[in-house]
């Protein structure tokens, strides 16, 4: 980041105050998963110890290949926090306002976030090109890199789609959380580590196969905190995947359930609260109840513990070396029990 600061610095003052805002949303909280999936994926396929700071510098570019993604999605959803703090797009906005620039300060706030995602995409790919991988690693790593990047941006596209849509099948909602969410998150970073040590088929899709049911049990579990999690623990305030209409597993299986049982009151509470900015806490509250009653939580924690144990059986069936092979169940453990 600070190679990179010098060189937007060198552009003009004005865009290291942008990049700042960049460098501190990559550089504060966060819970590195994806790096640390690709690490111990290396690790576990045998990876030269020699090449560690090497590799280690590859995969860090999985967080800037994050930073895009949230940076964008938090404009997309209309995200006001993240991690506890403003979004990109409303700080920037809030710049607008208090220089008291000319336009409109929400437009200022989007294109801010849009170009710092933009840079962080692209700065993703230069710290992979210059990690100092030779030239067949590199080669390697580029297949799974760019079907992530592809498979990233496509689920995001069908997850605007859904909303767009009104999509509220559980179909719809797995193919967002496999594509969007997923393929990045735990998948293709494995693929990643397991391509710089230049595993055999055999393990990759090992990994292959515990990294998609891993991310998917991520995303769920992310699901659930969207809407019972502590805003103190998530930094986001409860019950914001409502305002913010995201037609989720849970979602889903609750309206699934309620057609079921002829319950058109209980799915009026649910389709209500979909995309209503204006829901207070005790609206948030009846949807929650909803969802318990309808069975859809404990329907979304058992497809959780489903995932989670079919991923170990993969993993368990895989020549994975150690410490990795112990490192990845307990990753996989705490992405799937996790309060943030």
């Amino acid at each position: 980041m600070a190679e990179r600061r010098r060189d937007a610095a060198a552009v003009a003052p004005e865009v290291d105050g942008a990049v700042e805002v960049l460098e501190r949303f990559v550089l504060g909280s966060g819970k590195r998963i994806r790096p640390t999936f690709a690490w111990w994926g290396w690790r576990g396929a045998g990876g030269d110890p020699a090449r560690a700071g090497v590799v280690l510098r590859a995969v860090s570019a999985l967080e800037l290949l994050q930073a895009c993604a949230l940076v964008h999605d938090d404009y997309i959803d209309a995200s006001a926090t993240r991690r506890g703090c403003p979004t990109v797009h409303v700080e920037f906005a809030a710049r607008h306002r208090d220089a008291g620039w000319t336009g409109e300060a929400e437009r200022f706030g989007a294109a801010a976030a849009i170009l710092l995602g933009d840079l962080a995409l692209a700065w993703a790919d230069d710290m992979l090109q210059g990690s100092g991988l030779d030239a067949a690693a590199l080669a390697r790593a580029g297949e799974p890199w760019r079907a992530m990047r592809t498979e990233v941006l496509c689920g995001q596209y069908l997850d605007v789609l859904a909303q767009a849509r009104a999509d509220t099948t559980s179909a719809s909602a797995m193919r967002v959380n496999r594509f969007k969410t997923a393929a990045y998150t735990v998948e293709r970073p494995l693929h990643i580590g397991a391509a710089l040590a230049g595993a055999d088929d055999a393990l990759t899709d090992a990994y292959r196969r515990f990294g998609a049911d891993v991310g998917v049990a991520f995303q769920l579990r992310d699901d659930m905190l969207g809407v019972f999690g502590d805003p103190e623990v998530t930094g986001k305030p409860a019950g914001d995947d409502l305002r913010e209409g995201k037609r989720t597993l849970l979602v889903a299986l609750a309206l699934e359930r309620a057609d079921e049982r002829g319950d058109a009151a209980a799915a009026q509470v649910v389709t209500q609260a979909l995309g209503d900015a204006d829901l207070d806490d005790a609206g948030v509250d009846r949807v929650r109840q909803v969802l318990v009653d309808l069975g859809a939580t404990d329907a979304v924690e058992d497809r959780i513990a489903t995932l989670t144990t079919s991923a170990l059986d993969a993993l368990d069936g895989a020549d994975v070396a150690e410490p990795a092979a112990a490192m990845l169940a307990d990753l996989a453990d705490r992405a799937t029990r996790r309060r943030r």
